[in-house]
């Protein structure tokens, strides 16, 4: 009880501090809205715009190997004599990734919430590494340019964010100190890629998006897919409460979480939601001719979530330092928010006679 009345406590404090400033998110819109095939529209969008820009972080990652490997991978040398070179070619890999994994995200609530598509949210964003175990470990090794293979590294997203970012040390060059930005202190973030395991990584990527697209295209989406991305997806705060809480945004130095460090998991939850929004649309005029008002509830509802998290994100973007026990009580309201739009989704299926694969 105690805990429930703080949740509603800090809910109540968040919404009066932001009554005047909160943004008001929009659902993304989708062509053909109402249509199933505007899912798939969607969809596709963001596949080509993936391929685009894991392209570009392929590219980048390709000048790297070449600096390192024309420096013999003494990455010392490589340092001290092409500082300029490597600042860039790792700024620009930096930059293609942060346009990356923002538009994975933005798909991710129907990928994941497909079971034909499901597969390659667990090699992209989801999946674990072999030395962590778990249900979900990916099923690829990462074969690299000296030879080497690595044994199901983890998800691609991952990889690649814990190599360019250096919160990995098997994935980082170690004994080299590289002030990427010359401002006389080496920073968070601030270090040499292993450059085999990086362009590895971002060629799979790459790869991976490009199947993804060509699945995209063959999928033809039904009321099950739709119904079941919502039920699957919408009912996943928790976990990314959990990893946000996790993450350096909320512990700080002391987070032992290699990924999610460049991006916050809040912009990643509200990308999500997004994506679950743009297949709602195209649900909502069978839902509407059954059931006005529930429709209207569920439209409503899944804003207000997502502008409930927009807050929250807007005032992190501001400076405000959430602690371990504030991320969890907004994760239980983010939660009991997703249970009830879950639970009304799931009224409307049934009633509808829709089949659910979970």
């Amino acid at each position: 009880m105690y805990r429930w009345l703080c949740a509603l406590t800090l809910v109540a404090v968040l919404a009066g501090c932001g009554a005047e400033t909160a943004p008001t998110t929009q659902p993304t819109q989708a062509p053909a809205a109402g249509e199933l095939g505007a899912i798939k529209t969607y969809l596709l969008g963001k596949t080509g715009d993936l391929i685009n820009s894991s392209t570009a972080l392929e590219t980048a990652s390709q000048r790297y190997y070449d600096l390192a490997k024309a420096a013999n991978f003494d990455y010392a040398t490589l340092w001290s004599s092409k500082q300029a070179e490597v600042g860039t070619a790792l700024n620009d890999a930096k930059a293609a990734w942060l346009k990356s994994s923002p538009t994975y995200e933005q798909m991710e609530g129907i990928v994941a919430g497909v079971s034909s598509l499901a597969d390659f949210d667990v090699t992209l964003d989801a999946g674990a590494s072999a030395e962590e175990g778990g249900d979900s470990v990916v099923n690829y090794d990462l074969t690299l340019a000296d030879g080497r293979t690595i044994a199901k590294p983890g998800n691609l997203f991952g990889v690649t964010e814990s190599t360019l970012w250096g919160t990995y040390d098997a994935f980082r060059v170690t004994d080299v100190e590289a002030d990427i930005n010359g401002n006389g202190t080496v920073e968070f973030g601030e270090s040499l890629p292993e450059a085999n395991v990086l362009l590895a990584a971002a060629q799979k990527l790459k790869a991976t998006a490009t199947e993804l697209d060509t699945a995209a295209k063959a999928w033809e989406p039904t009321d099950t897919d739709a119904f079941s991305a919502l039920v699957v997806m919408v009912p996943t705060m928790n976990e990314y409460f959990d990893s946000w809480k996790n993450s350096r945004f909320v512990a700080g130095d002391s987070s032992t979480q290699r990924d999610f460090v460049a991006i916050s998991r809040l912009a990643d939850i509200g990308d999500i939601l997004g994506s679950l929004q743009v297949v709602y649309d195209s649900l909502s005029p069978k839902v509407a001719a059954l059931d006005a008002d529930q429709d209207r509830q569920i439209k409503t509802n899944l804003q207000a979530l997502r502008d409930f998290v927009a807050d929250v994100y807007k005032k992190e973007q501001a400076g405000q330092h959430f602690t371990a026990e504030e991320s969890d009580l907004l994760g239980a309201e983010a939660q009991n928010r997703a249970d009830a739009i879950t639970g009304q989704v799931s009224q409307i299926a049934a009633r509808l006679n829709i089949k659910i694969s979970e």
